[in-house]
């Protein structure tokens, strides 16, 4: 099979060759294999394996997103990924870096709060004015 992983503005990878591949939905984990009928998946933020004949397992930590199996083709779309070939150190770096990540967005939402309640602010004025 061949497998791309897409991120928004970017592909992350794009691997050939791919024997089997294993991806986590709400509902479990489930496995690809080069017969299986297309298919669509929603996945949950997890670990996707997949195994290759020259490199062995390998996985990657994904956030949610889509799976689409189309013959051959494995097009997995996702805002976040990060690989790795030790599950421990892939771990780590992950909640490293969602960490770092809500730490942004908290900050973020508190800027976009502060810019919401002065425009308001403004809007109220102008009314009244």
């Amino acid at each position: 099979m061949n497998l791309k992983i897409l991120l928004p503005f970017q592909v992350f990878a794009d691997q050939t060759g791919v024997k089997r591949i294993v991806a986590e939905t709400r509902e479990g984990s489930f496995g690809m294999l080069p017969q299986r009928q297309d298919c669509v998946a929603a996945l949950c933020p997890g670990i996707l394996v997949y195994e290759t004949e020259a490199e062995g397992e390998a996985y990657v930590a994904v956030d949610e997103g889509v799976v689409v199996k189309t013959g051959p083709d494995v097009l997995v779309s996702v805002r976040r990924a990060m690989a790795g070939r030790d599950l421990r150190q892939l771990r780590e770096s992950v909640e490293k870096e969602f960490l770092e990540l809500d730490e942004e967005e908290r900050s973020a939402r508190s800027v976009m709060a502060k810019l919401e309640t002065g425009f308001l602010r403004r809007f109220a004025n102008f009314k009244h004015a």
